[in-house]
C-alpha cells in the first residue's frame, strides 16, 4: 500500500490511511499488529495514553527498520493531564513511554479540563521539537472557538465520529476555514450489522467487487478524511489497505452522504463527556 499523502495546513505531510491501535491494551500485542502494519506498507499510526500501549507502539518503530523520519505517529493526551505545566509533564512522559524523541502529531483527547491551558504547553512543545504538529479530537464547534480565540498555533486536525452515519458535514465547513482535516475514528461505525447492511453499501460492495467496509474507507477517501481503520487481524489489516483500485463516482458519494443519521457514540453528548470526565489516566509512569 502506498498512501495519499496530505499537507497540513503547517506544510507538514501526514499520509491520509493509517493504522490505529485502539482496544489494543497489550503492548506486545500492539507491537505485534503495528510491525504488521508496517510490512503492508502502512507508515502512520495512531495511539493515545489512554489505549495503554504507546511503549508497544515505540517498540515496533524502534524494531521495523524504517526511519524514524518516514513513520507518522500520532498520540493523545488525556483530560487530567490538560493545563499550563501539567501538558508540558504529560508531554515528557508520553515521549519517555514511547523512547522516541518526538511524536509528529498531539491531539487533546477530548473537550474535558483546561484544554486551553493544555494548547499553551503544547504549543511550546512544538516550538522545541518534542511535538512536530498539534490537533484536537472530539471537539465540537464551541470547544474549536475556544481554541481558536488563545492559539498561535492553528490545529491541523480535528479527530472525530465520523462513518455515512455521521458524515460530520457542518464541522467540516468550519475546520476549512482555517485549512484543518477530519481525522475519522471509527471510520466504519466499528462494524455496526446495521451500517454494514446498507443496501447501498451492499449494492456498491458487488459493483466493484469489494467488501462493505472498504467502500466506506473509500467513501472517506474522497471526502478527503483521514482515517486509520483498527484491526489485529492481518487479513483485515491488508483488506483496508486495498482500496485505491476502484473510484466511487460522485453521484454514489452522494448517495452514500444520504445515509446521514444521528452518530452511533456520541449522540448523546453531554452524557458522554460527563463519562469521559469519571475517567483518568496515571501522571505517574
Amino acid at each position: 500500500m502506498e498512501s495519499p499523502i496530505l499537507e497540513m495546513n503547517n506544510k507538514l505531510k501526514i499520509p491520509q490511511v493509517g493504522f490505529g491501535v485502539f482496544l489494543i491494551k497489550d503492548n506486545d500485542e500492539a507491537e505485534k499488529c503495528c510491525l504488521e502494519a508496517f510490512k503492508l506498507g502502512y507508515r502512520h499510526i495512531d495511539t493515545a495514553h489512554l489505549y495503554g500501549n504507546e511503549k508497544g507502539v515505540g517498540e515496533a518503530i524502534r524494531k521495523s527498520g524504517i526511519p524514524r523520519e518516514q513513520i507518522f505517529l500520532t498520540s493523545k493526551i488525556w483530560h487530567n493531564e490538560c493545563g499550563e505545566g501539567v501538558t508540558a509533564k504529560a508531554i515528557d512522559r508520553m515521549l519517555k513511554r514511547l523512547n522516541l524523541p518526538y511524536v509528529d502529531l498531539l491531539l487533546i483527547h477530548w473537550p474535558v479540563g483546561d484544554y486551553c491551558g493544555a494548547w499553551k504547553d503544547m504549543e511550546k512543545a512544538v516550538e522545541s521539537g518534542k511535538v512536530k504538529s498539534i490537533g484536537l479530537s472530539n471537539f465540537k464547534k464551541k470547544n474549536l472557538d475556544d481554541i481558536l480565540k488563545i492559539a498561535k498555533i492553528m490545529p491541523v486536525v480535528d479527530q472525530v465520529e465520523c462513518h455515512p452515519y455521521a458524515p460530520c458535514d457542518d464541522l467540516r465547513k468550519e475546520l476549512d476555514k482555517i485549512n484543518c482535516y477530519i481525522e475519522a475514528w471509527s471510520p466504519i461505525g466499528r462494524g455496526k450489522a446495521e451500517l454494514l447492511n446498507e443496501k447501498i453499501l451492499v449494492d456498491l460492495g458487488k459493483k466493484y467487487n469489494k467488501s462493505v467496509p472498504q467502500v466506506i474507507l473509500r467513501w472517506h477517501i474522497q471526502k478527503g478524511n483521514i482515517i486509520f481503520p483498527k484491526s489485529s487481524n492481518p487479513a483485515h489489516i491488508k483488506e483496508n489497505a486495498n482500496i485505491f483500485d476502484f473510484k466511487l463516482t460522485k453521484e454514489e458519494v452522494e448517495q452514500i452522504d444520504g445515509l446521514k443519521r444521528d452518530p452511533i457514540y456520541t449522540a448523546k453528548w453531554e452524557e458522554k463527556l460527563e463519562n469521559i470526565a469519571s475517567r483518568f489516566v496515571s501522571l505517574e509512569d
